[in-house]
């Protein structure tokens, strides 16, 4: 573009030379040479233009991959957190159908969990629920804040868990997802004497010590049981659930397992709780709480079993004959391929068994689940118990 303003610039020069060469033989008027002249500066000034929008076009580029780049590095950004970040969650509806009191169809609770991964070593856990569909003033449901932690990998092998979490307890308390157990309900031991699901606030280390052996041992809040009423040592009454616990005294909790076989599970946990009254005016409630299970896989062939048991010292709870409670089961279960599923299981719990009155329940669960895909199943079961509620329960879940 240059050379063409130079040339044109050059050609008017030429011009006027040669009328000055040839003004003794063919003088052009001053009108020609004006003419001549407009006619260059037309095509100078149309040259500049050109120039001119070429230079915008070299700016607009410019700016469009400034703009180009600065969306990358966002679109690259939004990537990097959507790959450290993992939703989840699960769900169950469940019919009863009670042989005592009125039938009920619930949806008993949607669960909602999101993981974070800040770096390989640190992440997040959080898991919020719903349950019975709807919280409020006089509603049936809550919102609860199951899961909140930190995890960090301290060294290899090695974690530390800070925040709120799943004690580490029993079968069902940290793998509870409605595709992963069989019958429509919780089984009864785990609700009643455990109680599952149950968590709390604290710290927690956790590793493998050699292959196949795992350990927990975790400092927490803990229970805040009623000492009075129809309610009173009842670890299921005395969640507190992480909302402004009283928090007079801890729980401590340690459990080994073992898994070094193909399809075998060994566990024990031992929790000890100063007070579970959390000082209500008692002398002494310290409680021991023992649990040990068995999970068992070959083939289509599965087998549970649990036995657990908390022993309460103070005379108040001995005068309610709570100071001994206990429960367990034996659940085998058969797959018959991808979908179909058989169980029968045998629960006993009590309560009351530190008196002498006939307290223990004693159910028979039989049922069958069909899973539609891997992680969505339908349930339907038979529950017989003594000094109890017969039930034929109803139900679908799914996990994601």
């Amino acid at each position: 573009m240059k050379k063409q303003f130079m040339n044109a610039t050059l050609g008017i020069a030429m011009a006027m030379m040669s009328c000055a060469g040839n003004a003794s033989t063919d003088e052009p008027t001053m009108a020609e040479i004006m003419a001549l002249i407009k006619s260059q500066q037309a095509e100078i000034e149309a040259l500049k233009k050109l120039v001119r929008q070429t230079d915008q076009k070299v700016e607009d580029t410019a700016d469009a991959v400034e703009t180009i780049a600065s969306s990358t590095e966002s679109y690259a950004k939004i990537a990097s957190w959507a790959d450290k970040t993992h939703i989840g969650g699960y769900g169950e509806m469940h019919y009863n159908d009670k042989k005592n009191s009125d039938n009920e169809i619930d949806s008993h609770r949607f669960v909602l969990f999101v993981e974070h991964e800040f770096t390989d070593d640190v992440r997040l856990f959080s898991e919020v629920e719903l349950e019975h569909s709807i919280a409020g003033d006089d509603k049936n449901g809550e919102v609860e804040l199951e899961q909140a932690y930190i995890e960090w990998d301290y060294t290899d092998n090695h974690n530390a868990t800070f925040g709120q979490f799943l004690i580490p307890i029993g079968i069902i308390n940290e793998t509870h997802e409605p595709d992963t157990f069989y019958g429509v309900e919780r089984n009864s031991v785990e609700k009643n004497i455990i109680p599952a699901t149950w968590w709390e606030g604290g710290v927690m280390l956790s590793g493998e010590m050699a292959p196949g052996f795992t350990y927990d041992v975790a400092a927490t809040s803990g229970l805040e049981t009623p000492t009075d009423g129809k309610d009173a040592f009842l670890p299921r009454k005395g969640r507190q659930k992480v909302s402004k616990a009283t928090a007079e005294d801890f729980a401590y909790t340690g459990r080994l397992k073992y898994t070094g076989i193909a399809g075998l599970e060994l566990a024990t946990t031992l929790q000890y709780q100063e007070d579970i009254a959390q000082g209500k005016g008692i002398d002494d409630a310290s409680a021991l709480l023992w649990e040990t299970h068995v999970i068992y896989q070959a083939g289509g062939f599965g087998l549970r079993a649990l036995y657990a048991i908390w022993d309460i010292e103070g005379d108040e709870a001995e005068a309610f004959g709570r100071d001994e409670q206990e429960g367990l089961y034996v659940e085998p279960s058969y797959r018959l391929n991808s979908q179909w599923g058989f169980f029968v299981r045998y629960s006993e719990w009590d309560n009351n068994a530190g008196d002498n009155d006939d307290t223990k329940v004693e159910e028979w669960d039989l049922g069958v689940n069909f899973w539609l895909v891997e992680n969505v199943v339908f349930k339907a079961d038979w529950a017989d118990q003594k000094n109890g509620e017969d039930s034929f329960n109803l139900g679908v879940g799914w996990s994601f």
